[in-house]
């Protein structure tokens, strides 16, 4: 007999049963429905990218009858082995991450055990997952079975559901990543719609579509930088001989590619081989100014500014670019909020939780400096009467009570005036 079943004969019965022991039949009982179980698995193409490629890819995307993600999908892939990019955004998404945050009711009232259902580790799977949004343009994200443990209620696990087989602007997932969006599935208004959890705008391609041109011709530089070190970083070792003998040159060409690495040549007696390299800039100036060019756009499409991951030149330039890093932040922290209270959690109250009436919200004050603290600490003292057990919370501290100063110690500390020295 089924937990459901257990659970109607037990009312029927008169039985008494609580409110958390009815949640919690309800969360056994419910499964989720697996889009990506759904889904045919292919491997990303790793083919070399290029510009032309990139634009390519780009127009097949915006194709308004027929839509197409998987090829700027693998241009977007093979940008993410970039290693500033891969700084930008671990910077810019872990600036969120750690922020802290609480579930109160309408009044502002935190209610503890709700903030509790949220610090597992299911919640920064999908804060995370969420925040690619901005990268990627959208991201559908499948939540797992409902269960429960000595800490409460919790979704199993989280999963993305492959972005190449999403086709957002028409709200559907197909089967195979290059199927017709026709043939695919409403995930908006079917069964699925209970357990995903769309973030990001329809149209959306994501801070990714401005990065990859930089990405690309990083990479083109840097292996071109290569092959300038191979021509021109190692010796050239040349040998000349008259012989016709294949036997006699194959020995020598051995004898040639064992020496090392460097470039070889063997050539007939007489011949003359002149290499030339530009006169226009050394190679520094021609390879390493353009990657840093290509860092320095990348920073600026991610992180609105360049200093917090590069070097800065002055004290008031790097706070006017922290600044404007924290207004990036703020602006990823009011997306993430709009979308746990607006999505999330009625889908959560759907499947059982306890969270009726209730809101995420970001903990502002766990972002403060301690001298910010202490200051506002101080003000509230200065004006109010302030719980002592705020404080052997927040700094493990036993505080027995208030300390009794007599008239003596008091004027133990204070100042002597200038007349005591002469009475």
């Amino acid at each position: 007999m089924d937990i459901l079943r257990r659970l109607s004969n037990s009312l029927s019965a008169g039985n008494s049963i609580s409110q958390r022991d009815r949640l919690l039949a309800l969360a056994r009982s419910a499964q989720s429905k697996r889009v990506v179980a759904q889904l045919v698995q292919r491997s990303d193409s790793l083919t070399k990218k290029d510009i032309a490629s990139w634009r390519t890819a780009w127009q097949q995307a915006i194709d308004v009858d027929s839509p197409r993600r998987g090829v700027l999908l693998d241009i977007y892939a093979d940008c993410l082995v970039d290693l500033h990019l891969t700084g930008c955004m671990g910077q810019r998404k872990g600036k969120t991450l750690q922020k802290q945050f609480r579930i109160v009711d309408p009044s502002g009232k935190e209610n503890a055990d709700a903030t509790k259902l949220f610090e597992r580790e299911w919640f920064s799977d999908f804060v995370e997952l969420a925040l690619d949004s901005r990268f990627f343009g959208h991201s559908l994200i499948q939540l797992g079975d409902v269960t429960s443990d000595n800490l409460g209620m919790r979704f199993t696990d989280v999963q993305l559901v492959n972005r190449k087989h999403v086709i957002p602007e028409y709200g559907v997932i197909t089967r195979e990543p290059n199927d017709d969006w026709r043939q695919g599935i409403s995930y908006r208004d079917t069964e699925f719609a209970d357990w995903v959890v769309e973030v990001g705008k329809p149209h959306d391609l994501g801070l990714l579509l401005k990065c990859a041109p930089q990405c690309i011709s990083k990479k083109n530089m840097l292996g071109f930088w290569d092959m300038f070190g191979e021509m021109f970083g190692l010796p050239i070792r040349i040998a000349k001989s008259s012989t016709t003998d294949a036997a006699e040159r194959a020995n020598i060409e051995r004898a040639l590619d064992d020496m090392g690495a460097a470039f070889w040549a063997l050539l007939p007696d007489g011949t003359d081989i002149e290499i030339k390299e530009s006169s226009r800039g050394d190679a520094y100036n021609v390879f390493d100014r353009r990657v840093d060019r290509c860092n320095s756009e990348i920073s600026k499409g991610t992180l609105m500014q360049t200093m917090t991951i590069d070097s800065g030149s002055s004290l008031s330039q790097s706070e006017t670019h922290l600044e404007v890093f924290e207004d990036v932040i703020a602006a990823d922290a009011r997306m993430i909020r709009n979308v746990v209270n607006d999505r999330l959690i009625p889908l959560m109250v759907k499947h059982g939780f306890p969270l009726n009436n209730l809101i995420f919200q970001w903990d502002d004050a766990a972002t403060f400096t301690p001298a910010e603290l202490r200051e506002e600490e101080r003000m509230l003292l200065d004006h109010f009467d302030i719980d002592p057990q705020y404080f052997i919370d927040k700094y493990n501290i036993p505080i027995t009570g208030k300390r009794q100063q007599s008239q003596q110690s008091d004027l133990a500390f204070r100042e002597p005036s200038p007349s005591a020295f002469f009475d």
